[in-house]
């Protein structure tokens, strides 16, 4: 099975059969192996009815009891292979479908950790889910098409041909019957692939609405608007379970008839077989191994069925995750390096420039123009933003990630530890080479845990979260739960920040960083980002006075350009918008 450490391969993006057919190559020996067992196991199954009808004919009907004994004990045997044969064949096929389901889960998740930002803007959260947990398995089952299904054709050769040694009628009857079965369950097929897809994206859709209404619950509900969410959830719910239905109206009818007309086919078989008894045309013991090769021709049918239904729905989830391989993430090479020195950052669709080592503040009445600028000089979308004389997007993207930070007000919190919670920072233990030194390794890590839980200490005062470290019972240690559900609005907030501050970058790009801050505890924040960031360019979107008046530069926005620039104080006298601005949030400060 995939190693969970190794390279999962490169995909086939091109379609959702191509996808599975990577899925086999990349493990094709083990996938031969299952083919190989599967045929065997079901071709003896076929081997059963055939030694009957030896002793029947050899030893029961002459009254040999050497041959009825010996063509007995052959069949014993046969058994005991094919009951080992069934297991091994269920093992090998376990590892298939687990190799698959493995290979896909890193694939996907090493693509949407490939787009990074990008993600968001290409596909929804939902549409993530859904492949995470219906799709992988859906494609996982689909790979039984290469044990079991392989051995369905083979054992369906094989009892042809044993078929043929009886009667040719019989045999013809046999070949003929289950491509009817097929041409007459084809446009069944066809039609769940159609109502597979469509009940797959509604799916994804109504997962995203969940994850968007889990998220926004405590708003909705302070505006009263929760109400009006959960009808149109409740109208959308009731649109994926009729679609849920159209596809189990489908299914059913498949595995209906599934059971249905390989009865109908074998009693045929039968029924043809018994009258050429009684006309003399075969013996009693070939009307056995008759009988028995219908009865052994049930698994062969049955899996074909079966094979045709997950290979209708695989390709359907195939589809899907090929889709979503092929977005492309944003490129990471570049012409240019970034500059060697501090340099300013220009936005020319805005005119703001921020200029290198300042506290620059952007300040707008809609939240989502400054937004957008903050997006841009952090090159999270597409445009002529330059750092220095060059274009951002000439620029490597590693070289952009590591220097620049762009702070969301609502960046996601994962599970851990508040030490995980904000990141780890490992700087370098000068004199800890490779070198015998003064200090042994135990006492290395512990200068460096201290080192750790300094600079983790340092960032939570700089973000004025030093109370809500006091409230945890372990400190650092206390586990947090996933987005940060065991805080307050206000101190997930705050955690953000410290993270962002944790990592020292030498651009930091914060958006709304307290805007679920009490006026005191805002105040607090605002002198201490200012200390914490001295020296270094920092970017706030806000239009809080408090943090205002404590930027070297507000950047006023009208429509997402840049009206006015200059101190607070400045603005408060020059610019009428601006103060009109800013008296509103000091009247909700107050």
């Amino acid at each position: 099975m995939i190693d969970a450490y190794g390279d999962p391969g490169t995909p086939e993006c091109r379609g959702g059969w191509r996808y599975l057919a990577w899925l086999v190559g990349r493990q094709w020996p083990r996938c031969v192996a299952g083919a190989v067992l599967a045929s065997t196991w079901m071709v003896l199954l076929a081997a059963t009815p055939y030694l009957t009808a030896r002793a029947v004919d050899h030893g029961l009907e002459p009254g040999d009891t050497g041959a009825l004994a010996g063509w007995t004990g052959a069949l014993v045997g046969v058994g005991a292979v094919n009951a080992w044969l069934g297991m091994m064949r269920h093992r090998v096929m376990t590892r298939v479908r687990m190799d698959a389901n493995f290979r896909t889960v890193k694939v996907v998740v090493g693509h949407a950790t490939r787009l990074g930002a990008a993600l968001r803007g290409q596909v929804g959260a939902g549409e993530v889910v859904t492949i995470g947990v219906g799709d992988v398995q859906t494609i996982s089952g689909a790979l039984t098409a290469v044990g079991p299904g392989v051995g369905a054709v083979v054992a369906y050769a094989v009892v042809g041909g044993l078929m043929l040694s009886v009667s040719t009628r019989l045999a013809l009857v046999v070949l003929i019957g289950v491509p009817v079965l097929a041409v007459l369950l084809g446009p069944l097929m066809g039609r769940l692939q159609g109502r597979e897809t469509e009940y797959r994206e509604g799916q994804s859709v109504l997962t995203a609405r969940i994850g968007d209404l889990a998220g926004g619950l405590r708003v909705l509900n302070g505006l009263g608007g929760k109400g009006l969410v959960a009808d149109a959830f409740r109208r959308d719910s009731a649109l994926l379970r009729e679609r849920g239905y159209r596809v189990g109206a489908v299914t059913s009818w498949i595995q209906a008839l599934g059971v249905g007309l390989p009865v109908l086919f074998l009693a045929l078989v039968t029924w043809l077989g018994a009258r050429q008894a009684v006309q003399g045309h075969i013996s009693v013991g070939e009307l056995v191994s008759v009988y028995g090769y219908v009865v052994a021709l049930g698994w062969p049918v049955s899996f074909l069925i079966e094979m045709g239904h997950l290979l209708s729905r695989g390709v359907v989830a195939a589809r899907r995750v090929a889709a979503f391989l092929r977005l492309a993430p944003e490129p990471v090479t570049g012409t240019h390096d970034a500059p060697a020195e501090p340099s300013a950052l220009h936005d020319p669709a805005s005119g703001v420039r921020v200029l290198p080592g300042r506290l620059t503040a952007l300040a707008g009445s809609r939240p989502a123009d400054a937004a957008e600028v903050i997006d841009r000089l952090g090159r999270y979308t597409p445009s002529e933003a330059t750092w220095g004389d060059v274009p951002l997007s000439d620029i490597p993207l590693p070289q952009v990630r590591d220097r620049i930070l762009v702070a969301e007000a609502e960046a996601d919190l994962f599970a851990g530890t508040l030490r995980d919670v904000m990141g780890d920072q490992d700087p370098p233990l000068r004199g800890a080479g490779n070198c015998a030194t003064s200090h042994s390794k135990p006492a290395l890590a512990r200068q460096q845990n201290h080192a750790d839980d300094a600079a983790h200490l340092k960032a939570l005062h700089a973000a004025a979260a030093d109370d809500i470290l006091q409230s945890l019972p372990d400190g650092l240690d206390t586990p947090v739960a996933a987005q940060g559900n065991t805080l307050s609005g206000g101190q997930r907030q705050r955690i953000r920040l410290a993270r962002a501050l944790l990592t020292a970058p030498e651009v930091l790009l914060a958006v709304e960083p307290t805007s679920a801050l009490d006026a005191h505890t805002e105040a607090t924040v605002a002198a201490r980002l200012r200390d914490a960031r001295a020296g270094r360019t920092t970017v706030v979107a806000s239009t809080s006075p408090l943090m205002l008046d404590r930027a070297d530069t507000v950047v006023y926005l009208v429509d997402g350009k840049a009206a006015a620039t200059g101190t607070h104080r400045e603005l408060l006298t020059t610019e009428p918008g601006y103060r009109a601005l800013v008296a509103r949030d000091e009247e909700a400060v107050r």
